[in-house]
């Protein structure tokens, strides 16, 4: 002690102000992310259309959701006439109407639900389907995200 006054270590001292620099830096990178954050910078869905994926033998020709459901054009490509039986979206509902899809062709199914015109609509879809003169019940599985349009 020197007069009355403590002394303190000037190595100290330094580093301690160079750990509050940094800790001020660093406050201030999260609030900036914070920020970012809450307007919806991090969403991509915001900016990107929508997507429809199944597994094989289908695939999502095209897709759509409206306030009254959603309407899938799906294309049958394996090399054999398959029976679809049922599509489950879930979030929305099921369409059982079969209808027998040749190799190659397309067909639309809609799946009947209630949605709000602006909003994200996400559901996994499940395909039941039987090939051509099979007693057996085979799935196909995907997903959907798509913006509700009127």
């Amino acid at each position: 002690m020197k007069g009355g006054r403590i002394m303190f270590n000037k190595k100290g001292q330094a580093a301690m102000e160079f750990l509050m620099t940094y800790g001020w830096a660093i406050l201030a990178a999260v609030i900036a992310i914070g920020v970012l954050a809450y307007f919806g910078v991090f969403t991509p869905g915001k900016y990107t259309s929508g997507t429809a994926i199944v597994t094989a033998p289908f695939y999502a020709n095209a897709w759509n959701a409206k306030p009254a459901g959603v309407t899938l054009e799906l294309q049958n490509n394996g090399g054999e006439t398959f029976q679809i039986e049922s599509v489950d979206i879930t979030n929305c509902g099921i369409d059982t109407t079969k209808v027998n899809v040749t190799a190659s062709s397309k067909t639309t199914k809609t799946v009947s639900c209630a949605l709000t015109t602006g909003d994200n609509f996400k559901g996994d879809i499940t395909i039941t389907y039987r090939k051509s003169g099979s007693s057996v019940s085979l799935t196909a599985t995907g997903t959907i995200t798509e913006k509700v349009t009127a």
